[in-house]
């Protein structure tokens, strides 16, 4: 390194790069041992300061054409585009939810993840959603994860809006799974894409129905009562008492659908509470689930489900602990009839990104393992918990109280046109704030 510097500094103007004797004298410096060499670049340095800038500023000469190169912006209008839906799993837990936020948030979201990729490989123009028809099936949130996830928007493409119409093209089109897989975490996985959507096809609206799983260990609870409670839940109901209300929406009609609710075997002790729903409020299957432990652990008669439903029996919210996000999961969205297409399994790529989701269950199986014979080889805890009652929420810990109180008996949340209104006053309060800054 020192040599290439000296051979840079001594270099005599108008020598067109040759070296002359004198240079080849200094270069002689590069045989000293590393004590002698610096002594005698301290005793230039006071005659000759471009070797210490020099050394500082370029301790690595950087590859030539690298530095400084601009960078040519990619102009989109050069390009196609054409509309299409991607179908996605995720495991939520890492994530900040699925929808891309306004705000900075601990952790990244679903959704902003996957922009993020589409944008660095150029398929979309920006971080804007609203630039390019973007649209989503079912809103996660935090820790929730999903298996049939769907978005559809407008990217770019390498075929005019002719070919795009002809199958026999789609070959030539881009690989957007591929690329998409390339660039994503592993916790995320595009498994396939529609390239000719339905006439006004939109993720969020032209979906049928969502199918919601959510895990639990049947410890401790009464399965048969659990599932005479969740056949409650089927029908046209009025659910504001099962969900969070949130003034920002303005929401004035709780009414949802439930095609099918049912308690169903997993595997070994796990369980999950299976639902079927047109479209769901906000955190409502996690209320639901919770009213469910509830009653499978005998703090609860099925009937305080139809006591909750019945708006004129119970107006207003009881308060109540919702279930832990992490065993929820969007199973699946129904769909109309669509042309998806998943990428070829045989080919490498496929293999490859697929391998990357069999090592990642793998480490978290190894880690469950682990966890077990650790829990194994402890002392037993205690089960007696002197009186106290342990709620379960679905997440093994649950909440311990001293005393349970009945959920009919309990306070209650404010009413939904008090909720709205106040979430009204308050934006118009902060309005007027905003202007007198």
């Amino acid at each position: 390194m020192v040599l290439g510097i000296l051979r840079k500094i001594f270099k005599p103007a108008g020598t067109g790069g040759k070296v002359t004797k004198e240079v080849r004298k200094r270069v002689e410096y590069a045989d000293w041992d590393k004590e002698k060499l610096i002594e005698r670049i301290l005793e230039l340095e006071s005659s000759n300061n471009t070797i210490t800038k020099t050394i500082k500023q370029d301790p690595q000469p950087s590859k030539k054409g690298k530095k400084g190169k601009k960078v040519k912006k990619f102009d989109f209008s050069k390009y196609n585009t054409r509309f299409i839906a991607l179908r996605f799993a995720y495991l939520g837990w890492n994530y900040n939810g699925l929808a891309i936020q306004k705000e900075v948030t601990p952790l990244p979201t679903v959704e902003g993840t996957i922009l993020e990729a589409m944008n660095k490989c150029k398929l979309v123009p920006s971080m804007v959603p609203q630039e390019y028809k973007f649209s989503r099936c079912g809103r996660t949130d935090k820790g929730v994860s999903a298996m049939n996830q769907v978005i559809s928007l407008r990217v770019r493409s390498n075929l005019t809006d002719e070919e795009q119409l002809d199958p026999a093209n789609d070959c030539k089109e881009i690989q957007y799974i591929n690329i998409l897989n390339q660039l994503l975490p592993d916790d995320i996985r595009i498994s396939a894409v529609c390239l000719r959507p339905p006439k006004d096809f939109d993720a969020r609206f032209s979906c049928e129905y969502r199918h919601y799983k959510y895990l639990f260990h049947k410890e401790g609870l009464d399965l048969e009562k659990m599932q005479k409670a969740a056949k409650l839940y089927e029908g046209e109901h009025d659910f504001r008492n099962f969900c969070k209300l949130d003034g920002s929406k303005q929401i004035t009609n709780y009414f949802r659908t439930i095609k099918s609710a049912n308690i169903k075997h997993v595997y070994n002790d796990f369980y999950c509470f299976d639902l079927i729903g047109s479209a769901f409020l906000w955190h409502q299957v996690r209320c639901m689930t919770a009213i469910l432990f509830l009653i499978g652990q005998g703090l609860e008669e099925p009937e305080l489900i139809n006591a909750m439903i019945d708006i004129s029996t119970t107006p207003q919210k009881p308060i109540y602990e919702m279930a832990n996000d992490i065993p929820l999961l969007l199973y699946d969205c129904k769909f109309p009839d669509m042309e998806w297409l998943e990428a070829n399994l045989d080919d490498y790529k496929s293999i490859k990104y697929g391998k990357a989701v069999s090592s990642l269950a793998l480490d978290y199986h190894l880690k469950s393992t682990v966890v077990e014979i650790f829990k194994n080889t402890l002392p037993k805890n205690e089960t007696n918990l002197s009186g106290k009652v342990r709620i379960n929420l679905g997440d093994g810990k649950g909440k311990v109280l001293t005393n349970y109180e009945k959920i009919l008996d309990r306070d209650v949340m404010a009413p939904v046109d008090e909720v709205n209104k106040k979430y009204i006053e308050r934006k118009k309060r902060n309005s007027k704030q905003s202007l007198n800054k």
